[in-house]
């Protein structure tokens, strides 16, 4: 990860104090980069110009608006897909605006996205769900054009992915590939309640904490920290998709958001 306050601090210390100016102004500059969250020259560059560096839940949404606007006007179908993005992400109000605000910002084609990008390096599953949204939306008007999907083949090489395997999940976003369903005995409702461990009289805040809980349990990447096998961490993504599925169903039933 590259700290470019602690470059730079490091740097200007040595010129003025030679080893000793170079450490101090190190320690300064990386309490800088700490503080102001500077993992890239690319996030430097962001500061200076008036732009705060989004949060992981705020760059998905910078990305489907630059998606959106790729083909030069954003449709109905954009902004419906966006939406949907925020239910499954369970965003509360607060992180809606915030994801409203992103998705306009991503609009204007302003960022430069490749130094946010290489800071998911590291966490592949975070990084395929990105791309997985980035597909959604590429297919949200009834087709990915040549555009969409070189800009997401971009996006995908600067998080470390080879074309072909960013390329190979279209297929599974873009509605024509059949979905493994909720395994069910023929009750979908009473299926999810199961799976989510509550009763059908909980409360929604009950619901949403049963289904954060498991959700926090079951995250790929949080199977794969512990050393588990590829096996274990397919399976884990495939509960997760799960657990996503059956909260949907239950909030889509009470009604709540």
């Amino acid at each position: 990860m590259l700290w470019p306050c602690t470059l730079i601090g490091g740097g200007l210390g040595y010129g003025i104090a030679s080893i000793p100016g170079a450490m101090l102004g190190a320690l300064l500059g990386q309490a800088l980069d700490r503080r102001l969250a500077l993992h890239t020259w690319a996030h430097l560059r962001e500061r200076l110009g008036g732009r705060a560096v989004p949060r992981d839940d705020e760059l998905i949404f910078i990305l489907l608006g630059r998606l959106a606007k790729k083909d030069g006007r954003v449709v109905d179908g954009h902004i419906q897909q966006a939406r949907v993005e925020m239910r499954r992400l369970d965003l509360s109000e607060p992180a809606q605006r915030r994801a409203i605000q992103a998705f306009n910002r991503g609009k204007d084609g302003r960022d430069n996205l490749r130094g946010f990008l290489a800071r998911l390096k590291s966490q592949p599953h975070a990084a395929e769900g990105l791309l997985r949204a980035c597909w959604r939306m590429a297919w949200a008007d009834g087709k990915a054009s040549r555009g969409e999907r070189e800009l997401i083949v971009l996006w995908g090489k600067w998080l470390g992915w080879p074309a072909d395997k960013v390329q190979a999940l279209s297929a599974s976003e873009d509605g024509t590939q059949p979905k493994k369903p909720l395994p069910s005995t023929g009750n979908e409702y009473q299926d999810a309640l199961r799976l989510l461990g509550v009763k059908a009289d909980a409360e929604p805040a009950q619901i949403k904490r049963a289904y954060r809980l498991l959700l926090s349990r079951h995250h790929p990447d949080k199977v794969a920290g512990t050393g588990a096998t590829q096996r274990q961490v397919r399976d884990a993504t495939e509960r997760t998709r799960e657990l996503h599925n059956a909260y949907g169903v239950i909030r889509q039933r009470r009604g709540f958001r």
